[in-house]
């Protein structure tokens, strides 16, 4: 298996090597107080790439996939997420995972082969799984081996964001969908649906083990009330919508977080929104607007509770990234890859 990824990283390399090429760049990161940034790059155009952010020294490093190894990502790098000592960096429109050491970015393996991988979400030392957005499947795979092990039957239903309540993951089925999917992790089997508002994308977890999904509403009959966008609160013992937060229409929300305490809720809707998780209402008004500005992702620092907000700009050039103090007071801005997609906190 070891000799099979080193023959298909070479062929990698060789692929995106040019006549004169860059000398390989080797890095000694400082994980335990850095912040791993994803940046999705353009679809289809291969330009996906990895930042690396230190609050204390206020320094950002980019492209560092690229500069460690002398090749790409590859085409729109969706999400990562950390195992030991091992970064996984999903590459969405490539159909693969790509392995790094979390200190060092050089390249540890691949593993290739899906769909449309979205999320990965660790089930145990052993046992993983990757939602994908066009297979009707999760993949299972191991992470000390990167082997593939098996798949999930969802029943002609896709995946994205997945949280565990004990042996449970729900899994939210995104476009076109309006469920949330219940997976036994100890059998790996779909065992329920919870029906919710259209098209349920970010799912995170409260003080309360109540679950929260953010649903992105319908975009035909956008007048009726039912195809709102909508934030709800899902009890995860009865399977039931506890309670349904509707947007205005025209309002699409998106990057819902959760502070570590798990009683603070924050979205992004033209603007960066903020709620106790005990609130009977959305808020009336922005925590801190988005004025000329293109919020495209959201991510809250567990350990200190700042706000990171990714200005896309325009979608096609160096986004850049503001940190704002728990108050909301701006605390740096810096420049990262096109469209950063997902931050990876320790």
């Amino acid at each position: 298996m070891k000799h099979f990824l080193k023959i298909v990283f070479v062929l990698v390399l060789a692929w995106s090597c040019t006549d004169e090429p860059v000398e390989t760049v080797f890095f000694d990161l400082d994980t335990e107080n850095g912040i791993f940034i994803t940046c999705e790059g353009n679809f289809m155009y291969g330009n996906g790439s990895l930042s690396f952010y230190h609050p204390e020294k206020k320094e950002v490093t980019n492209h560092l996939f690229q500069a460690r190894n002398n090749a790409p990502l590859g085409d729109v790098v969706q999400s990562l997420a950390q195992y030991r000592n091992s970064l996984f960096i999903v590459v969405n429109n490539s159909g693969k995972i790509v392995v790094a050491d979390a200190r060092t970015v050089e390249f540890k393996g691949i593993i290739s082969g899906l769909t449309s991988p979205r999320y990965i979400h660790f089930v145990s030392e052993e046992k993983a799984y990757i939602s994908d957005l066009y297979a009707s499947h999760i993949t299972i795979f191991n992470p000390k081996t990167l082997e593939i092990t098996g798949t999930i039957d969802l029943e002609g239903y896709s995946s994205e964001q997945m949280v565990q309540i004990g042996k449970y993951v729900f899994v939210s089925h995104w476009v076109n969908g309006e469920h949330i999917l219940v997976i036994d992790a100890e059998t790996d089997e779909l065992v329920d649906k919870i029906k919710v508002p259209a098209q349920p994308k970010d799912l995170r977890v409260d003080k309360n083990g109540k679950i929260w999904a953010l649903c992105g509403g319908s975009y035909v009959n956008v007048e009726v009330e039912e195809n709102l966008s909508a934030l709800v609160r899902i009890d995860p013992e009865t399977r039931t919508m506890e309670q349904i937060y509707r947007f205005s229409e025209g309002m699409f929300s998106s990057g819902l977080e959760m502070n570590a305490a798990g009683d603070t809720i924050y979205y992004l809707n033209k603007g960066l929104f903020k709620m106790a998780a005990n609130s009977r209402h959305l808020p009336d008004s922005a925590f801190i607007p988005e004025n000329d500005k293109l919020f495209y992702h959201l991510a809250v620092d567990p350990r200190t509770g700042e706000m990171y907000i990714a200005d896309a700009i325009d979608y096609t050039q160096d986004a850049v990234v503001y940190r704002f103090s728990q108050g909301g007071v701006l605390k740096d801005s810096f420049k990262t890859g096109i469209n950063p997609s997902d931050f990876l906190f320790h």
